[in-house]
């Protein structure tokens, strides 16, 4: 199972300094979606030169123009990029098609979808599904749950990652489950009092 830590809400220069010293421990480094909003592709572009472990994902959450922001993301040094699930099904094709003429990957973030839109989406089958648990969202969220049932309702989908108020205990779980290719952890390693600490916890929990 991958650890994927997600940054989010900092200054570039934190960002920056914070992704770098993740590299050598995660397995993926996720700039979140308020970074990507806030600084912009160009200020991200040479970050990937600096890494020599990780790969980077930039949570673009792409709802349209699906051609054009995929093959922006892939060129400003991203491995991985995301698109919202539920958007029109031409976009996902766009995007499906963009990652796979760039031997990319492509995260589809399945958030507030019922089971009848995301049926047809088990035609993208490398892409990576990732089961996320809204921010905003006051409702509980039982994380070896959710990927059991998923993993029960789509056996195809062979990639599942899951996101929301991972902790240690919840990461150990989900290893032991052995459903999981991706945890994405967030505050509990970006906002603790020492990340790489916190990362390298996560990392004895799961491998």
């Amino acid at each position: 199972m991958k650890l994927q830590a997600a940054i989010d809400r900092r200054s570039l220069q934190e960002t920056i300094e914070l992704a770098k010293k993740l590299d050598p421990i995660v397995d993926i480094v996720e700039i979140g979606t308020s970074a990507i909003k806030d600084f912009g592709f160009a200020a991200l572009k040479n970050l990937k030169s600096e890494f020599h472990h990780a790969e980077i994902l930039f949570d673009i959450k792409t709802n349209d123009e699906g051609d054009y922001e995929f093959k922006s993301g892939y060129k400003a040094g991203a491995d991985i990029l995301t698109v919202m699930g539920a958007m029109d099904l031409s976009t996902l094709k766009k995007t499906y098609q963009v990652s796979q003429d760039f031997h990319r990957d492509m995260f589809i973030d399945l958030m507030a979808m019922k089971n009848q839109q995301i049926a047809p989406l088990m035609k993208f089958n490398q892409a990576i599904f990732g089961l996320h648990h809204s921010h905003d969202s006051s409702s509980n969220f039982d994380a070896t749950d959710s990927v059991a049932k998923f993993h029960e309702a789509y056996p195809s989908a062979s990639r599942i990652a899951v996101a929301g108020g991972i902790d240690l205990k919840s990461a150990a779980a989900l290893s032991k489950q052995n459903l999981t290719e991706i945890i994405i952890v967030g505050g509990a390693i970006s906002g603790a009092d020492d990340p790489v600490q916190s990362a390298k916890k996560f990392m004895e929990v799961i491998k």
